[in-house]
């Protein structure tokens, strides 16, 4: 299979496929599932995901709301002599946090009773990371949505949240789009680094969506022979059963990687954190927060 099938016409793709036999399907990984319900347009979609892998495999899910009391509090700026009201207003955010945080766990609740799928609900307050963190300690995977954690319609969210509880170590991630979407095409994105090794073997590994049909890609040519790395990535994937083909892009990820996977209608990009600099135990590589800030296509996310 050969062709141009990204939307940048300057772009270089040379498709490699290669007939290797494929394992049967080993026994899931995915045992429980942690899912944000985080208040935002996003969590339908991650409800619906975790719902999906706890029917898949046979898993628990567990809902989490995480109340940062501190941020709700701060109404910004008070001007003299509006104490009284800023001080009410914060009760306020408080109040509504807490109905749509009932509203969210009656949702929650009822759709995993209706699928009978075992459920554990936590209702926490405090540091978003830490609360998350000490959860995560005993679930298999984390779902998120791709933007607007915990927010609860009253707090901004910035996308950096995301990628600081990443950088915090919880792996790995889904993070899903707004729409829920069936998962049958991946985009393994991957360049013969630990860390993209590390999410491929995961990926597969855990087997979260053994039916799908994968796609290792490789971008950008660097010091390994790009063929070499796809054809050990290929047998390594379809030893764990299954269907793979390769490809090589020589343009720079942060480019081509989210035009690729909207071409070849990827329901799902695997990519592992890469940084570039001597801080890359601390810092993400730029493609992961290109693709967390921009991406429209769910991420399998690994640190």
């Amino acid at each position: 299979m050969t062709g141009n099938v990204a939307s940048n016409p300057d772009a270089s793709y040379t498709m490699h496929t290669e007939a290797v036999p494929t394992q049967l399907e080993t026994s899931s990984m995915i045992k429980r599932v942690l899912v944000a319900l985080s208040g935002s347009p996003y969590t339908p979609s991650a409800v619906s995901h975790a719902l999906e892998l706890a029917r898949n495999h046979s898993a628990e899910v567990t809902g989490v709301t995480i109340t940062d009391l501190a941020k709700l509090a701060n109404v910004g700026p008070v001007p003299l002599g509006a104490g009284a009201a800023a001080s009410e207003l914060s009760h306020q955010r408080i109040e509504q946090a807490e109905l749509r945080i009932k509203e969210l766990a009656e949702q929650y609740t009822a759709q995993c009773a209706k699928e009978n799928i075992v459920a554990h609900l936590h209702q926490e307050s405090g540091n978003i990371i830490d609360e998350i963190t000490k959860l995560w300690r005993y679930n298999d995977i984390v779902v998120f949505g791709l933007r607007g954690l915990f927010e609860y319609g009253l707090i901004h969210n910035p996308d950096d949240l995301l990628i600081k509880i990443i950088k915090s170590g919880i792996r790995p991630i889904l993070a899903v789009a707004k729409e829920h979407r069936s998962v049958h095409n991946v985009l393994v994105a991957y360049n013969g680094s630990l860390e993209a090794a590390k999410a491929m073997k995961y990926f597969v590994q855990s087997r979260i969506f053994p039916n799908a049909q994968l796609r290792v890609v490789s971008f950008e040519k660097r010091k390994d022979d790009p063929q070499e790395l796809l054809s050990d990535a290929k047998k390594y994937c379809a030893r764990h059963g299954f269907k793979v083909e390769t490809d090589f892009v020589d343009e720079d990820p942060r480019d081509e990687l989210l035009p690729y996977a909207e071409t070849m209608n990827a329901d799902l990009i695997v990519i592992g954190s890469t940084g570039r600099s001597k801080l890359a135990s601390y810092v993400l590589g730029d493609t992961v927060k290109i693709a967390i800030k921009e991406s429209h296509i769910p991420l399998y996310l690994m640190r």
